[in-house]
């Protein structure tokens, strides 16, 4: 049974049909219906059959798996030189972390029998969606700033995938994506506004507790632009502690890119000057800020501005240390730096940190 679609804000339902809206009549994002969660004691890690890779944890996923490229359980690593570790993300099938989401994401849609998927992105969303609608046999447009590096439309068009430059910001990329949606394009395979995505990007929650044979850290700190991976970690993390897998749930820390800021900046005012950088979380608007900020909340975390010079400086630190990563993964780890200087995190606490995008698709000047 394919999940039905409801609204948080005003509890409005939508059944399943590939013609279903992409957001509730009201406004707000919509979320699935169903949100299963196992009944049975947590598996040990050797009982866990990771050959399904993030399926494995299918119990927590209301979305049937059909379209796979073997995604998940990417790498935990010590980094002695953070006193942390590292979540190698960048190891996906397409090089980001965005293949956690586009494998329901396109799962869902192979369930609705939806032909083609439309999404915007900023180069990594847009390869992983186009990358698994070819494997799903759906077709895919791309919508994406006029300025995303070659690399990445290259990744779109190997994959079949039709990419659409649209002159201006990222929100007017948006804009026109929205307009060919509501034209009746295609279906919103969105990363930011579509609750499929984030069934599973919640699964890094799962995997790190897994791996660390279910103590969860003190904290993780993740890069913050729509807030996938770091909405996708609340509430995996919430659902291990509901299913009773887990003790507690750690603070989540994000981090953003100065002059994209806008919750680093409701918690601390503006802070430096934009951030050309981290071009992958350049987001002023977040779909669902809201959320963000009640994840921030309820987790005693917070958000910070990283800066140009920081990002540059920690990305040496990350390629010299043989984490070869793109630009915008650096915010994460410079974070960390500053959350200590700041006093957020104690020397000892034991963190977290994911590395979100591939160094193999950025061009270096």
């Amino acid at each position: 049974m394919v999940s039905d679609l409801v609204c948080p804000a005003c509890s409005r339902t939508y059944p399943a049909s590939p013609d279903e809206p992409w957001r509730c009549s009201c406004g707000s994002p919509l979320e699935l219906a169903e949100r299963p969660l196992p009944s049975g004691s947590r598996p040990t890690f050797s009982e866990l059959d990771t050959r399904r890779g993030l399926w494995a944890f299918s119990a927590f996923v209301p979305i049937e798996r059909r379209v796979t490229l073997g995604e998940g359980f990417t790498p935990l690593v010590s980094a002695s030189e953070w006193d942390a570790q590292f979540k190698l993300e960048y190891v996906f099938p397409t090089g980001s972390f965005k293949d956690r989401g586009a494998t329901t994401l396109l799962s869902r849609a192979a369930e609705l029998g939806v032909e083609t998927v439309i999404e915007d992105s900023s180069g990594n969303a847009g390869a992983s969606v186009a990358t698994y609608g070819a494997r799903a046999g759906i077709d895919a447009e791309i919508y994406v700033p006029a300025s995303v590096k070659t690399s990445k439309v290259a990744a779109i068009e190997r994959a079949g995938g039709e990419v659409r430059k649209i002159e201006g910001s990222r929100e007017a990329v948006t804009a026109a994506c929205i307009e060919a949606v509501e034209g009746g394009d295609g279906w919103y395979a969105s990363h930011a506004w579509n609750p499929a995505f984030f069934a599973g990007t919640q699964t890094v929650a799962f995997e790190i507790a897994a791996q660390r044979d279910w103590r969860t850290p003190d904290a993780v700190v993740l890069p913050l632009g729509h807030g996938t991976l770091f909405l996708g970690a609340y509430r995996g993390f919430q659902a291990l502690s509901e299913a009773g897998w887990i003790d507690s749930v750690p603070r989540l820390l994000g981090a953003q890119a100065a002059g994209y800021a806008p919750i680093a900046n409701a918690l601390h005012g503006v802070e430096g000057s934009e951030n050309p950088v981290a071009d992958g979380i350049q987001i002023r608007e977040p779909v669902r800020g809201q959320e963000i900020r009640e994840a921030i909340a309820e987790t005693g975390g917070d958000a910070i501005a990283i800066g140009e010079t920081q990002t540059e400086r920690e990305l040496d630190r990350l390629h010299r240390a043989g984490f070869y990563t793109e630009p915008t993964c650096a915010v994460a780890p410079a974070a960390l730096r500053e959350y200590r200087d700041r006093g957020v995190l104690d020397e000892n606490d034991d963190v977290v940190v994911p590395l979100t995008g591939s160094g193999l698709k950025a061009e270096w000047g």
